[in-house]
This record gives C-alpha cells, structure tokens and sequence, in this order.
C-alpha cells in the first residue's frame, strides 16, 4: 500500500556502514517533481568525500580483509539477505520512490520487485564465477583465476533510481568488488535508504558506500579518481564521453557505458493492429517517455499507417497524467523544469519542421512538470524530433513500405540501444532482428528486460552490458598462473 508521504530517514552520506556529513557542509535540496516543492535536503558529497569513501572501498577490498577472505557463498548470502530487506519495505520504498521521482507507485512498486530479483539473481552466481584449467604446451600446469577488479565507481540516473542501483551493486558484489555509489541528485533518497539495508544485510564495512552529490563534482571524482579500478556510468552520451576520456587521463579504469537511444519499432501491415498500438503507445509512453530505450520512432507500413495513427493517437489521449499516487493514474511528472523545458522545446521544433500535431504538445498546469501525452505523425527523418533523444512522452510516427527500406533508416541514427518489430511473420521477425544494430532486440513485446537477460547498446549507446551472465565479466580481471612440473600427464 501506497505511503503517500513517506518519512525520509536518511539524508547522509554512507561511508564504512557510517552516516557522515559532508565535509564541506555542503546541503543540497530534493525537488519533489509533482508540485517543485523541497521534500528534504541532503548532505553533498564532492571530492573529499569520494576521497573518503575510496579509503574505506580500499581498506574493505585488501588482502586478508572480511571481504575478501569471505566465502563466496557467504557473498550471496548477504545478497539473499539484502533481496528479503528490500521485499520487506518495498512498499516504503516504492512510495519514496514517487515522491522524488514522480513516477507512479504501481510503477515504483514494480522497479522495487526488480530490485529484489535483481539481487537475487546475482546472489546465485557468487559461488559460480571461477577460472579454467589450461592444457598448455610444455611440462607447466596452467589455470586461470576470475578475480575482482577492485574498487569500482557507479554512477547512476535519475530515470530508475533504485532499479539502476541494483544493477550496479548487484554483479559488483557477486565478483567481490567494493564500491562507491552516487545516485543522481534529483533521486538520491532511495539510494541512501538502500545504504542502510546493505549494513542491516550484514555486509562489512566499506563494501558499498554511498556518496549523494552532483555530477560535476562527486560524478568528476569517482571517474577521475586514481585509485578507483572500474566506473560504470548511466546516462547521457554527452556525460559518458566525459567519463570515458577523464577515465583514461587518469588511470585508464574499465569502464562500463549504458548511455542514451532513439530506439525504433516497426508494425508491418500482418500484425494484430490493435495489439500493435498497445505495444509501441506503451514503448514510448512508459516512465513518462523517461527511458532510455523508449520506442520514440516508430515506423508503420504504409499500409495501416492511418489507422494506426488513429488508434495510436486515441490511446494517447486516454492516458491519464497527474498524482503519481492516484492508483488510476498512469503517467506523472517529468523529473524537473529543466527536463521540461527540453522536451517542450522539442516538441515546438516538431511544429516548425512540419511535423503533424495529432494530440498532446502543452505543459499541463503552472504546479508540478508535467507534459501532456503527445503524439506527432508525418514525422520525417530529418527531423530534431526523430533524431535527438526527447526523453519525455512525445510519439513520431513515420511511414515505410519495405523491411529493407525500415532497416536502413532504423539504423541511419548515432544511437543503437534496443528495437522492437510487431508482425506474425517470423521470417520478418529474424529478418530484422539481425539486420538492425541495437543491443536489444524484441518482437512482438518492448522493453522486456530481466535479470537474466544481457542488456547494453551498440554504437553512442555506450559499451558493456548489465545483467544476465555477460555482466560479469565487466567486474572481473582474467589472471594466469602458469606452474612449472617436473612431467605433464594428460
């Protein structure tokens, strides 16, 4: 059940399973998106205080360390432990959730689910990850060990605050890293309360540190720290670009990338139409238009086009906006004026291109950021609408003839993070599943994302993959011991 204003418990930094203050003294208030009214302030960390939080990551991954000389088990352990604390309050922090976020709370309720299973999805594979034994040439006996890369840096977004913390902590911990968290500054409540639940969890001090802040402070320390092994950022392409180069200027730290898209989806004129509509309408729309994988073009056959621009635009048009903890409520604020601003401005550029405004298109009151529902048609793509990322709910609908025709212009974009196709013929559906270059591709169903399942972009949408097994392999160094014997015996 929903809590409607929820106490906010926790508003410090979290070093070495302590509350601390910054150290600068430095406040920073969280904006609650549905009315722009202060919900709390929070201590904000920078530079000494990521400095800090490394010490401790350090210390908590040395040799001989309670960390390090745990079973790996007893890791996933702790893991299931921390999977059963957020269970436990999940209805506390899906209702935290909507409140700094605005997302509604069923919405909230799911990404805290996620979380759980998330958690204990990476708890089953702390006692699976190991090296192999090498046959090599000569009288040697070669093996190699999967170890942890070290202290990582994990940056998250605004979007699915607690969601995109899960997928962080969760294959760190599996591999046995330590690390620093900063959630972003619009979001960090969630983060912060989860901090106290991995002490509860009982894991050791120094293991996940949280450090709320701004990105051009804490977010420049953690990717430029020396001593951080790997950072892992989530975000926009103009930010990891940032990160990727001061990560090299500094220690040449691995670096995880899961930045921005303009996924497409295309119908073809076989697919149901009805379910094609509740398929690309929800693809787009979910989360406010606030993912970064939103099917925000999406390209109909010629054949049906009228139609579905019909439906598609009546869908549109139902969906109620407002209090996010309205249970029939379906699509809440943006995440702040900024954000706002941007997707308005866009959406007057899809006016000016030409662009033709089926429904939606204004803010919705002078309280709160909220946009309405907007669905354009007659895009073309050449347009701001159909090449830059809006990050809001504002559908382009565009026109195709042939799957030859869709997949050059589905791929004629900087981005290539996820695609979807709606039809019953299964040779379309391989056709362009293969021929499409995003890291997801999903047929007849969008944004269906688990735990078990690899997620990542291609091309600007950054490099690495979260979840499922391929997740992995991006917090651990691959070490080979060769050992000289007297004969070797097959």
């Amino acid at each position: 059940m929903a809590i409607r204003n929820p106490t906010i418990k926790f508003t410090q930094i979290f070093i070495d399973n302590i509350w601390h203050n910054s150290i600068s003294g430095k406040k920073f208030a969280v904006i609650n998106p549905t009315n722009g009214e202060k919900i709390a302030e929070v201590q904000e960390g920078d530079k000494a205080d990521v400095d800090k939080a490394v010490t401790a990551a350090k210390n908590a991954f040395k040799i001989g360390s309670t960390w390090r000389t745990l079973d790996a088990s007893a890791k996933g352990v702790l893991l299931n432990n921390l999977a059963t604390l957020v269970d436990r309050d999940a209805n506390y922090l899906a209702s935290l959730e909507s409140l700094d976020n605005g997302k509604t709370f069923s919405d909230a309720l799911f990404d805290v689910q996620i979380t759980a299973s998330t958690f204990r999805y990476y708890a089953g594979w702390c006692d699976k990850i190991h090296g192999k034994t090498i046959p090599a040439d000569g009288n040697v006996f070669s093996f190699t060990r999967n170890e942890p890369v070290g202290v990582c840096g994990q940056i998250i977004p605004w979007n699915y605050p607690i969601l995109m913390a899960a997928w962080k902590i969760g294959p760190a911990l599996a591999c046995g890293c330590t690390m620093i968290l900063k959630p972003a500054e619009q979001t960090p409540l969630t983060a912060l309360y989860l901090a106290s639940l991995v002490k509860e969890a009982g894991f050791p001090p120094g293991v996940v540190n949280v450090v709320p802040g701004f990105g051009t402070t804490a977010g420049a320390a953690i990717s430029s720290h020396p001593e951080i092994d790997k950072v892992a950022f989530t975000g926009s392409v103009e930010v990891g670009k940032i990160i990727e180069e001061t990560a090299a200027r500094s220690n040449i730290k691995r670096v995880t990338l899961e930045l921005g898209g303009k996924s497409p989806i295309v119908i073809f004129p076989d697919a149901d139409l009805d379910l094609a509509v509740e398929i690309a309408t929800n693809g787009c729309f979910a989360n406010h238009g606030q993912c970064c994988c939103a099917a925000t073009r999406t390209f109909v056959h010629e054949d049906i086009y009228e139609k579905f621009v019909e439906k598609a635009t009546h869908v549109a048009m139902q969906r109620k906006v407002g209090d996010p903890f309205d249970p029939t409520t379906v699509q809440g604020p943006q995440i702040d004026q900024e954000q706002m601003d941007r997707i308005m401005s866009l959406i007057e550029s899809g006016k000016k291109e030409g662009a033709k405004l089926k429904c939606g298109g204004k803010q919705i009151g002078t309280k709160g950021f909220f946009v309405e529902p907007t669905v354009f048609a007659d895009v073309k793509d050449n347009m701001r609408i159909a090449k830059e990322e809006i990050f809001g709910p504002v559908m382009q609908i565009m026109k195709f003839k042939s799957l030859e025709e869709v997949l050059e212009r589905a791929n004629n974009s900087n981005y290539g993070l996820a695609a979807g196709v709606v039809t019953n013929n299964i040779n379309t559906a391989l056709m362009f599943a293969q021929g499409i270059k995003s890291g997801s591709v999903w047929v007849n169903i969008y944004d269906y994302v688990t735990p078990q399942t690899p997620f990542g972009g291609f091309k600007q949408s950054g490099h690495g993959r979260e979840n499922g097994e391929d997740s992995l392999m991006e917090y651990l160094e691959v070490k080979t011991v060769t050992v000289k014997i007297p004969q070797k015996n097959a």
